[in-house]
């Protein structure tokens, strides 16, 4: 254990129940509660008689080759002392303080932390770097203890130890996640970011009938690192991965879909995996493929993250590079100052989504309201076209702004390769945050029926408070029809052409009350009004309210029922848990969203 000065607790805190309600129940196994008239089974924590002892650990830490190691938050080096639940730790490390302080922001630096949140609403906002180190650092909602697994025996050792112990279990591989499902209280946590390996092959030979060119990815790898791998290929190869190059491409990415920048092409990134190594709720490692479990390996491809399985590595399809064009643009208050006029505009540009991507196969990453009155369309996408033929698609897009008197400045690159454009003009992401994430997708019905209507709901999302991070595509668009169904994801998607996400921003050490008005504001007017004014539309679980209504069809429409089985069938006993995915309608965070529990 780190240090060799922790204490593990296992003080007895179990409340009286009457027999009948725990019928059924191993009292040795389970802790029992009840809160606002509910009966509750809980996971087992520190402080609990059925938390391991201290023998047990040190068991578990020489059976996964010392990588097993105490939580302590990546801020800690500025506090004199982490005050954690299994002791206090002397933190305090001026050179490692300023460290931190300067890579707070940096999605990297936060991947590459044991157990840490890219944004930080759901840690409760604890321990973050200050300049006085008397201040007080807890552990807040992180997990508690951190498996650093490097081999598969080591992420079996994990699941079966949490099993058997029936310990809240989290996989980690990048922590890239808005719903704060890498981060748990009192949890332990598997950290698979290790797992590295890259492997091409020219002719995949597997169990679906395709042999064309495939990749087989590390649980662990990153977008950027195949994609420059990728391109040092001859000839140049491209993958799907989302947007945003440091989100992990064998993880949650998949298992929630996985959507970007080369999904009008070739569909969700769910829709071009051939095969998994996983490793199931029984710890027994298997592969998973269109004949081999073949509805694990369905359920795998976006029916939900951190609900099946561990996923130890993922073969995808690749595809050869093309020259690609690309274009930015604002409407900002250089433009326009004119709040009319502005949302005329947006109402115009919003309006082409439809156009832009059906007719021409485009992808559009934008923004609104993250800058005051600004839509930020940085970049328009155009694989396998020229600059001329990018500008001429969008030609009809410019003459209605123009026709409004809006004429923003239009930047129009050329670029060798796809791969070039991705590195040159999508904007780095920022850490750090604290915020609650929603989201909504417009279909192309919607937009036909009623254009001005959704950007009435945008007008509401910002006049929330909130903000919206916009994406168009069309995951049908490239991707043959008798491949629609072939994966999990949810088949409205296929009639999508424009995907946002909001935000609003919370802290999280806010109030409680400050944070449940935040949390319904999100659902039950920010939300309410996308999902109001495009009822054809859909919610990606990756981006998205947990906490919206009816979030089984949201997410999965009617594949919800099949995957609800098949979670039933390979994790029976709820080892795996994230928010709003299969088999999760009867588990809750009870005592302030703390002990992850099951309803009786």
């Amino acid at each position: 254990m780190q240090g060799g000065v922790l204490r593990f607790l296992c003080g007895a805190l179990l409340l009286t129940q009457e027999p009948a309600l725990a019928a059924g129940i191993d009292r040795q196994k389970w802790v029992l509660r009840r809160e606002s008239g509910t009966n509750y089974a809980c996971k087992c924590y520190p402080g609990d008689t059925c938390w391991p002892d201290s023998g047990q650990w040190q068991k578990l830490n020489a059976t996964v080759g010392g990588n097993l190691q105490v939580d302590i938050p990546p801020g800690a080096p500025c506090y004199n002392t982490f005050k954690g639940p299994l002791g206090d730790v002397q933190t305090y490390n001026a050179d490692e303080c300023a460290t931190v302080t300067a890579n707070w922001t940096s999605e990297q630096f936060q991947v590459e932390q044991p157990a840490a949140a890219l944004w930080t609403y759901f840690t409760n906002d604890t321990c973050r770097p200050t300049t006085n180190p008397t201040d007080n650092c807890t552990l807040g909602y992180y997990p508690v203890l951190v498996i650093m697994a490097k081999t598969v025996a080591h992420i079996q050792a994990g699941i079966n130890f949490a099993r058997e112990n029936n310990l809240r279990l989290i996989i980690r591989n990048t922590g890239h996640d808005f719903l704060g499902r890498s981060v748990g209280w009192g949890a332990l946590v598997i950290n698979t970011h290790s797992f590295q390996d890259i492997k091409f092959t020219d002719t995949w030979q597997g169990a679906s009938g395709y042999n064309g060119s495939a990749v087989t990815v590390g649980a662990g790898v990153q977008a950027f690192q195949v994609l420059k791998q990728a391109n040092a290929l001859k000839p140049p190869k491209i993958m799907v991965t989302g947007e945003c190059a440091t989100v992990g491409v064998a993880g949650g990415l998949v298992q929630g879909g996985g959507h970007g920048p080369l999904t009008n092409l070739y569909g969700f990134l769910a829709d071009t995996a051939l095969e998994f190594k996983v490793i199931t709720a029984d710890g027994k490692l298997t592969t998973a493929n269109a004949k081999t479990k073949a509805d694990l390996f369905w359920a795998l491809r976006g029916g939900g993250p951190a609900a099946f399985a561990v996923i130890v590595e993922a073969t995808y399809k690749t595809f050869d590079d093309q020259p690609s064009a690309g274009v930015s643009f604002d409407i900002d208050a250089s433009v326009t100052t004119n709040a009319t006029l502005f949302w005329e505009a947006v109402r115009v540009f919003h309006g082409h989504s439809a156009r832009m991507v059906d007719d021409h196969g485009l992808y559009v990453y934008w923004e609104l309201g993250t800058a005051g009155q600004n839509l930020h369309v940085h970049p328009i996408v155009g694989v396998g076209m020229t600059a001329d033929q990018l500008a001429a698609a969008l030609q009809p897009l410019y003459d209605d702004l123009a026709a409004l008197g809006v004429r923003p400045a239009v930047t129009t690159r050329a670029f060798p390769t796809f791969y070039d454009l991705y590195e040159a003009m999508f904007e780095s992401e920022v850490a750090g945050n604290s915020a609650l994430t929603g989201g909504w997708t417009v279909a192309r019905a919607d937009v036909a029926a009623n254009s001005t209507g959704i950007v009435d709901a945008f007008r509401t999302v910002l006049g929330a408070g909130s903000f919206i991070i916009g994406h168009m595509w069309s995951a049908g668009y490239g991707l043959p029809r008798a491949e629609w169904n072939a994966s999990a994801v949810n088949p409205r998607f296929r009639d999508a052409v424009s995907k946002v996400i909001t935000v609003v921003p919370v802290a999280g050490n806010a109030p409680l009350a400050e944070k449940a008005a935040a949390q319904d504001k999100l659902t039950n007017v920010v939300d309410a009004a996308l999902r109001a004014a495009a009822p054809n539309g859909c919610a990606y679980v990756n981006e998205a309210d947990p906490y919206q209504p009816n979030w089984q069809n949201a997410f999965w429409g009617t594949n919800y029922p099949a995957l609800l089985k098949i979670r039933q069938k390979y994790d029976p006993d709820g080892l795996f848990y994230a928010v709003s995915t299969p088999g999760t309608e009867n588990w809750t965070q009870i005592e302030t969203d703390t002990r992850l529990c099951r309803k009786l």
